[in-house]
């Protein structure tokens, strides 16, 4: 329990610390105070009064993040985010009654799909991996936009094809997979399909019903809310899926995820999807589009014109098959770590947030049949919600000096 000195502490830390004012004023943080200070109480505990209320407050929070997927709260376990939901329904599913079988996902998915698939590959599943479809761009050369080919999938499925993990938007280069399509291809064989939806979750739309998905993996820090906080949507009724338990105690969470609820992160991230879901219907989405157009314009002026990775919005009208607020592009001539040490004051990659620390070329965009040479000069760029078009001005600002300082 913290009392109200620590509490003022905590806020005048975020102060001195320099959290951005828009960021206190959103509401998530004065959500959650109040599970620190006199709602502490453990939402297992409903033998007394205290616990009753912070189960209160889980149940209140599964209603808010329920509305916005389209769902029922019982279809909903809270996880400490997106890579221990990919975990908890690739094995949950797979190992709870099937012992050897095949699975279908694409070389591009993240490495919390990945490796769990090369961890069922060594317990004797079988697993193919999809390569993006091939198109032709405007000079006819052979690219991939990262998008997946229906046929191909329906293809790739054998007899005993018991389950698909396709990623409902790349981290990487943003690509949108066409899920109620797939969704469709894997009711026809009965197979059961799960999509990483952490990069789409308080991004844009997402309803489970209209992607008729099985399982569904999100993550709260991807919008706005704290991190160390998920959840998995696990469909219940006429087409229930049941998972076998990978953390045992308790029996929380229907038995199916043990362990004392996050009550703090679980009302933060109901308040984060929440206000997320405000902000597109009032169009955030076609204001990250055009944050986005303006800072490809401002790199095209100052590096001449950029090959895009992925889907190009600019030729789809309505943006369907790319996130709003995705830009990946190459820099010819330039290393994009080089660009990147050179220009520390924008926040950028190239590659996945989540290995930054690891020296390997992005393995979506070799997927995706870039060169090492092209791998080496992408960044990827994320628009967020607080993102003006001033700091878009300045980000190109920055990597123009960073271009003048690479030529000395």
């Amino acid at each position: 329990m913290f009392d109200g000195d620590v509490i003022a502490a905590m806020e005048q830390l975020r102060h001195d610390i320099g959290i951005p004012t828009q960021l206190r004023q959103l509401g998530v943080t004065e959500a959650m105070l109040p599970t620190f200070d006199t709602m502490y109480a453990n939402a297992g505990s409903v033998t007394h009064e205290m616990g009753i209320e912070a189960a209160q407050l889980v149940e209140d929070a599964a209603g808010v993040i329920a509305h916005a997927l389209g769902c029922v709260p019982r279809e909903l376990v809270f996880t400490s985010g997106a890579t221990e939901s990919n975990n908890l329904a690739i094995f949950g599913y797979c190992l709870r009654r099937h012992t050897t079988g095949h699975i279908i996902s694409m070389s591009t998915e993240h490495k919390a799909v990945i490796d769990p698939l090369k961890k069922m590959e060594r317990l004797g599943f079988r697993v193919t991996y999809l390569q993006p479809s091939a198109v032709k761009n405007e000079n006819g050369r052979t690219q991939f936009d990262g998008r997946l080919d229906l046929q191909e999938f329906e293809d790739a499925i054998e007899s005993d094809t018991l389950f698909a993990t396709i990623m409902l938007a790349n981290n990487e280069i943003g690509v949108i997979q066409p899920m109620a399509e797939i969704a469709a291809i894997c009711r026809k064989h009965n197979i059961v399909l799960h999509t990483d939806a952490t990069q789409v979750v308080g991004s844009a739309s997402v309803n489970v019903n209209q992607l008729d998905v099985d399982l569904l993996s999100f993550s709260a820090h991807k919008f706005y809310g704290p991190k160390g906080v998920g959840g998995l949507f696990v469909r219940q009724g006429n087409r229930r899926i049941r998972l076998a338990s990978q953390i045992e105690g308790g029996g929380q969470q229907y038995g199916v995820r043990s362990g004392t609820l996050n009550v703090t992160g679980i009302v933060g991230m109901a308040k984060a999807i929440q206000l997320a879901t405000e902000e597109m219907e009032v169009g955030e989405i076609a204001r990250k589009h055009g944050l986005r157009g303006r800072l490809y314009r401002g790199l095209c002026n100052v590096f001449g014109e950029l090959p895009v990775n992925g889907p190009d919005w600019r030729t789809e009208d309505g943006d369907p098959f790319r996130l709003a607020g995705n830009l990946n592009c190459q820099f010819p001539g330039f290393e994009g770590q080089t660009l990147m040490m050179l220009a520390p004051d924008l926040a950028v990659s190239s590659g996945s947030a989540c290995t930054a620390a690891n020296p390997e070329p992005s393995h979506v965009l070799k997927g995706v049949g870039l060169t090492d040479d092209q791998v080496r000069s992408s960044l990827r760029f994320g628009i967020g919600r607080f993102n003006t078009e001033e700091e878009i001005d300045r980000a190109v600002d920055l990597l123009a000096v960073a271009v003048r300082r690479s030529v000395k």
